[in-house]
Protein backbone atom coordinates (compact mmCIF):
# COMPACT_ATOMS: atom_id res chain seq x y z
CA UNK A 1 0.00 0.00 0.00
CA UNK A 2 1.41 3.42 -0.90
CA UNK A 3 1.20 5.99 1.60
CA UNK A 4 2.37 9.80 1.48
CA UNK A 5 2.49 11.94 4.42
CA UNK A 6 1.76 15.70 3.07
CA UNK A 7 1.20 17.85 6.47
CA UNK A 8 0.25 21.16 4.23
CA UNK A 9 -2.69 19.11 2.43
CA UNK A 10 -6.21 19.73 3.47
CA UNK A 11 -9.12 17.74 2.56
CA UNK A 12 -10.62 19.91 0.00
CA UNK A 13 -7.02 19.82 -1.59
CA UNK A 14 -7.13 16.17 -1.52
CA UNK A 15 -10.50 16.11 -2.83
CA UNK A 16 -9.13 18.22 -6.10
CA UNK A 17 -7.14 15.70 -6.55
CA UNK A 18 -7.30 13.86 -10.52
CA UNK A 19 -6.88 10.84 -9.51
CA UNK A 20 -8.34 9.85 -6.30
CA UNK A 21 -10.81 7.91 -7.80
CA UNK A 22 -8.48 5.61 -9.66
CA UNK A 23 -9.06 1.96 -9.17
CA UNK A 24 -7.85 1.33 -6.48
CA UNK A 25 -9.25 4.17 -4.47
CA UNK A 26 -7.10 6.40 -2.74
CA UNK A 27 -8.17 7.65 0.49
CA UNK A 28 -7.52 10.58 2.70
CA UNK A 29 -7.34 10.16 6.85
CA UNK A 30 -5.52 13.16 9.19
CA UNK A 31 -3.57 14.58 5.88
CA UNK A 32 -2.27 11.12 4.89
CA UNK A 33 -2.96 9.65 1.55
CA UNK A 34 -2.87 6.25 0.76
CA UNK A 35 -3.96 3.75 -2.14
CA UNK A 36 -6.27 1.28 -1.00
CA UNK A 37 -4.65 -2.13 -2.11
CA UNK A 38 -5.96 -4.49 -4.86
CA UNK A 39 -8.76 -6.76 -3.06
CA UNK A 40 -8.32 -9.95 -5.29
CA UNK A 41 -10.46 -13.03 -6.08
CA UNK A 42 -11.97 -13.74 -2.53
CA UNK A 43 -12.54 -9.80 -1.68
CA UNK A 44 -14.07 -9.28 -4.82
CA UNK A 45 -16.41 -12.37 -4.54
CA UNK A 46 -17.39 -11.20 -0.80
CA UNK A 47 -18.26 -7.90 -2.00
CA UNK A 48 -20.65 -9.24 -4.58
CA UNK A 49 -22.40 -11.28 -3.14
CA UNK A 50 -22.87 -9.04 0.43
CA UNK A 51 -24.06 -6.47 -2.11
CA UNK A 52 -26.06 -9.09 -3.71
CA UNK A 53 -27.68 -10.45 -0.36
CA UNK A 54 -27.84 -6.84 1.02
CA UNK A 55 -30.12 -5.22 -1.54
CA UNK A 56 -32.42 -8.40 -1.79
CA UNK A 57 -33.74 -8.27 1.23
CA UNK A 58 -33.27 -4.44 2.08
CA UNK A 59 -36.55 -2.18 1.76
CA UNK A 60 -35.24 1.65 2.59
CA UNK A 61 -31.45 1.08 2.30
CA UNK A 62 -28.92 0.86 -0.98
CA UNK A 63 -25.61 -1.28 -0.63
CA UNK A 64 -22.99 0.33 -2.74
CA UNK A 65 -19.58 -1.11 -3.24
CA UNK A 66 -16.58 1.52 -3.22
CA UNK A 67 -18.60 4.56 -2.10
CA UNK A 68 -16.61 7.70 -1.49
CA UNK A 69 -17.29 8.93 2.32
CA UNK A 70 -16.34 12.22 3.05
CA UNK A 71 -16.72 13.62 6.57
CA UNK A 72 -14.47 15.04 9.56
CA UNK A 73 -11.18 14.59 8.50
CA UNK A 74 -11.55 11.84 6.56
CA UNK A 75 -12.28 10.40 3.16
CA UNK A 76 -12.59 6.92 2.85
CA UNK A 77 -13.70 4.22 0.72
CA UNK A 78 -15.37 1.43 2.07
CA UNK A 79 -15.93 -2.20 0.35
CA UNK A 80 -19.26 -2.18 1.33
CA UNK A 81 -21.11 1.51 2.70
CA UNK A 82 -24.67 0.54 3.63
CA UNK A 83 -27.27 4.11 3.09
CA UNK A 84 -30.62 4.53 4.05
CA UNK A 85 -32.50 6.15 0.92
CA UNK A 86 -33.89 9.08 2.36
CA UNK A 87 -30.12 9.94 3.20
CA UNK A 88 -28.76 8.96 -0.44
CA UNK A 89 -27.99 12.63 -2.25
CA UNK A 90 -30.19 13.15 -5.85
CA UNK A 91 -29.69 15.76 -8.38
CA UNK A 92 -32.66 17.66 -9.60
CA UNK A 93 -33.86 14.44 -11.80
CA UNK A 94 -33.68 12.33 -8.72
CA UNK A 95 -30.87 10.31 -9.74
CA UNK A 96 -28.44 9.71 -7.27
CA UNK A 97 -25.56 12.34 -7.44
CA UNK A 98 -22.55 10.03 -8.22
CA UNK A 99 -19.34 12.32 -6.11
CA UNK A 100 -19.99 10.21 -3.51
CA UNK A 101 -21.53 10.94 0.36
CA UNK A 102 -20.51 13.81 2.37
CA UNK A 103 -21.50 11.38 5.47
CA UNK A 104 -20.88 8.18 7.24
CA UNK A 105 -23.02 5.20 5.63
CA UNK A 106 -25.35 3.59 8.30
CA UNK A 107 -23.70 0.24 7.73
CA UNK A 108 -20.04 -0.11 6.63
CA UNK A 109 -18.30 -3.56 5.31
CA UNK A 110 -14.90 -3.85 5.16
CA UNK A 111 -13.11 -7.38 3.75
CA UNK A 112 -9.53 -7.68 5.01
CA UNK A 113 -7.35 -8.17 2.01
CA UNK A 114 -3.69 -9.88 2.89
CA UNK A 115 -1.74 -7.14 2.41
CA UNK A 116 -4.01 -5.00 4.22
CA UNK A 117 -3.17 -3.31 7.23
CA UNK A 118 -5.57 -4.42 9.88
CA UNK A 119 -4.90 -1.83 12.15
CA UNK A 120 -5.87 0.84 9.97
CA UNK A 121 -8.89 -0.96 8.61
CA UNK A 122 -10.31 -1.13 11.93
CA UNK A 123 -9.41 2.81 12.67
CA UNK A 124 -11.46 3.49 9.90
CA UNK A 125 -14.56 1.67 10.90
CA UNK A 126 -14.40 2.60 14.24
CA UNK A 127 -14.31 6.17 13.42
CA UNK A 128 -17.30 5.71 11.04
CA UNK A 129 -19.35 4.50 14.37
CA UNK A 130 -18.07 7.05 16.17
CA UNK A 131 -19.29 9.66 13.79
CA UNK A 132 -22.71 8.00 13.10
CA UNK A 133 -22.92 4.66 11.36
CA UNK A 134 -24.54 2.23 13.25
CA UNK A 135 -22.88 -0.86 11.89
CA UNK A 136 -19.59 -2.28 11.14
CA UNK A 137 -17.85 -5.35 10.11
CA UNK A 138 -14.80 -6.22 9.38
CA UNK A 139 -14.37 -9.57 7.48
CA UNK A 140 -11.19 -11.31 7.90
CA UNK A 141 -11.12 -14.40 4.99
CA UNK A 142 -7.98 -15.68 6.16
CA UNK A 143 -8.94 -16.00 9.92
CA UNK A 144 -12.61 -17.03 8.81
CA UNK A 145 -14.04 -14.85 11.64
CA UNK A 146 -16.13 -11.31 11.63
CA UNK A 147 -15.57 -8.18 13.83
CA UNK A 148 -18.85 -6.26 14.22
CA UNK A 149 -18.81 -2.96 15.96
CA UNK A 150 -21.50 -1.23 17.24
CA UNK A 151 -22.16 2.22 19.15
CA UNK A 152 -22.03 2.14 22.58
CA UNK A 153 -20.85 -1.88 22.83
CA UNK A 154 -17.11 -3.58 22.46
CA UNK A 155 -16.40 -5.15 18.87
CA UNK A 156 -17.67 -8.89 19.01
CA UNK A 157 -15.27 -11.62 17.26
CA UNK A 158 -18.34 -13.54 15.42
CA UNK A 159 -17.24 -17.29 13.88
CA UNK A 160 -18.82 -19.84 12.77
CA UNK A 161 -22.53 -20.33 13.28
CA UNK A 162 -23.03 -17.00 15.00
CA UNK A 163 -25.60 -14.72 13.19
CA UNK A 164 -24.45 -11.01 11.92
CA UNK A 165 -26.17 -8.53 13.36
CA UNK A 166 -27.96 -6.16 10.50
CA UNK A 167 -29.29 -3.02 10.03
CA UNK A 168 -33.09 -2.64 11.59
CA UNK A 169 -35.59 -3.00 8.37
CA UNK A 170 -33.08 -5.38 6.70
CA UNK A 171 -34.26 -9.23 6.39
CA UNK A 172 -31.21 -10.42 5.57
CA UNK A 173 -30.52 -13.74 8.32
CA UNK A 174 -26.94 -15.08 7.99
CA UNK A 175 -24.60 -16.61 9.84
CA UNK A 176 -20.60 -16.59 9.78
CA UNK A 177 -20.19 -19.83 8.26
CA UNK A 178 -22.46 -18.89 5.32
CA UNK A 179 -20.55 -15.88 4.31
CA UNK A 180 -17.43 -17.94 4.17
CA UNK A 181 -19.09 -20.36 1.91
CA UNK A 182 -19.43 -17.91 -0.72
CA UNK A 183 -16.08 -18.60 -1.41
CA UNK A 184 -16.51 -21.35 -2.73
CA UNK A 185 -17.27 -21.53 -6.52
CA UNK A 186 -20.82 -23.06 -7.42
Amino acid sequence: MEAISIPKTTLEEFLQLPYIDESPAWEYINTTISQKPMGGGKHSLLQKRLIAGIDATAINYEAFPELRCTFGNRSVVPDVSVVATDRLPVDENGDIISTGIDFTPDWVIEILSPDQSQTKVTGNILYCIRNGSLLGWLIDPSERSIIVYQPDALPSVLTLKDNLPVLPGINFTICVDDVFTWLKLR
